[in-house]
């Protein structure tokens, strides 16, 4: 039995029957994939995804275009740099270079909807404006439907819905339905990881493989390479072979062990790169279970989402929905530019489908709505979740990473891009059928989160249009030098 760091005492071994399979909730309860991975584009079955997951193209209109599983579950950030930008993010503030020292183990502090106050507001929000934004560039960008909330700190808030949630049906699309989160989850993974670090049952710089002697890995992996991408692991889902096995059976439970068995053999040393992978995050999502015992679903239900009152916020395939959910859609090109869409899978609890899923684990198992998807990313990057001293470490890292040149600026589970011209905090995601983006604006005491029902068009450019509205210009700023990419 393991001793956790700290002298905090034995960690308990997980039993053979510990992870819970479908609980209900209740109020308690570096080979040539890398080496084209790190040139910017990874070319998979019939869509070539760049290395921040946006796709180089529509699906054509052919019974081929079901894309491979990178096209599926990619989920590097939207609004990320891609091989070839439109404008470049480098002018990006980032927090204090200096990282600080490793926090002294202490007590978590319970997250609280501290966040934007409970009672809110609409005063002086241009609610037309924002709508009437909304409905024309969802409308440009032939987006199925989408969600989008607002939030500001002094309360103020702004929910906005367009479009349609099943296509055939005509069903509206509206701002109580839930999107898979896909990446956005990776928050969630990382701030439980962070509170086991501050409870002394973890270090940022501990070997993983100990703890997970199940998963063959290098054994110089840490806790914190994990958490930042610079473990050197590949991506399983950008494995051309795993994308069959997750459409052949679509309702199929994935354990980690099986996800695993598609990670690339052949992977660059510990702390040498910066390769977003999803694979990070499966590990930290079985590493939360084999330090608390629990499933990690449990431990972000317990630990986050009821304390911050979350009600439409959930762990998919581990818990039933809490609200109802939305059609994911790909784009298929049709002539004159016109894009259909066309459903990924049948219409289920879990989106866009279990296998799916189950596959990504602690990388992309969350479902929300935007206004609670919002109010996650408001607690979590404005502190209200871990100690301050964590949450200058866990910022302080994205100066550790640019050292490696991420892509992408990237601290312990969250990305520290600029959004309109503006320093924000907070995290994207894609699944096939869906692509989100949500930021906090520090500074400006805003909040939004973007959410879609497709995976090809960028969301950052919805929410950057909408903070036009609510934020004043920015001095000698044009529109288009706003850190933006192409979609």
């Amino acid at each position: 039995m393991d001793t956790a760091p700290g002298g905090q005492g034995p960690r308990p071994t997980p039993t053979p029957g510990a992870r819970q399979a479908g609980f209900a909730r209740t109020p308690a309860g570096i080979g040539a994939l890398v080496v084209v991975a790190l040139a910017g584009v990874i070319a998979v079955g019939s869509i070539v995804i760049g290395a921040s997951g946006s796709a180089g193209g529509v699906a054509a209109a052919s019974p081929s275009a079901s894309t491979a599983a990178a096209a599926m579950v990619s989920e590097a950030p939207s609004g990320s740099p891609t091989a070839a930008p439109s404008t470049s993010p480098t002018a990006s503030p980032v927090p204090d270079p200096t990282p600080s020292a490793a926090p002294a183990p202490s007590a978590s502090p319970a997250p609280s909807p501290s966040g934007p106050p409970s009672v809110s507001s609409t005063e002086g929000v241009p609610a037309k404006a924002l709508q009437a934004k909304l409905d024309k560039i969802r409308k440009k960008l032939q987006i199925p439907g989408t969600s989008v909330a607002i939030l500001w700190d002094d309360g103020r808030r702004w929910l906005g819905a367009s479009g349609l949630r099943d296509v055939a049906a005509g069903d509206p699309m509206t701002t109580g339905t839930a999107f898979a989160l896909a990446s956005v989850s990776k928050t969630a993974t990382a701030a439980v990881v962070l509170q086991l670090v501050e409870e002394g049952k973890l270090s940022l710089e501990e070997k993983v493989a100990p703890l997970l002697p199940a998963f063959d890995m290098n054994s110089k992996i840490t806790v914190r390479q994990l958490l930042d991408h610079t473990s050197g692991l590949p991506d399983f889902f950008l494995n051309a072979r795993i994308d069959r096995q997750l459409r052949k059976a679509k309702n199929a439970v994935w354990t980690a062990e099986r996800t695993w068995a598609y990670v690339p053999d052949k992977r660059p040393k510990p702390g040498k790169f910066w390769i977003y992978s999803n694979s990070n995050y499966l590990l930290l999502g079985e590493l939360v279970e084999a330090v608390t015992g629990r499933p990690l679903a449990v431990e972000v239900r317990e630990r986050l989402l009821d304390p911050l009152g979350l009600e439409t916020a959930w762990f998919q395939a581990e818990e039933d929905p809490l609200a109802t959910g939305t059609l994911a859609y790909r784009l298929v090109a049709a002539p004159g530019g016109v894009l259909h869409p066309v459903p990924v899978a049948r219409k289920s609890d879990i989106m866009p489908f279990r296998s799916v899923v189950t596959a990504a684990g602690g990388a992309g198992s969350l479902a929300a709505t935007a206004v609670d998807a919002a109010r996650w990313m408001r607690a979590f990057a404005g502190g209200d979740v871990l100690t301050p001293a964590m949450q200058r470490e866990m910022l302080a890292d994205v100066a550790r990473t640019a050292t490696l040149k991420s892509r992408i600026p990237y601290g312990l589970g969250i990305q520290s891009l600029p959004i309109a011209g503006r320093y924000a905090l907070g995290h994207s995601g894609r699944f096939l059928g869906f692509r989100n983006v949500v930021r906090y604006l520090p500074a400006e005491g805003v909040t939004i989160a973007v959410l879609t029902n497709q995976g090809v068009k960028d969301p950052t450019k919805i929410a950057e249009s909408l903070l036009t509205v609510v934020l004043p210009p920015l001095p000698g700023a044009s529109p288009s030098a706003s850190g933006s990419v192409a979609p």
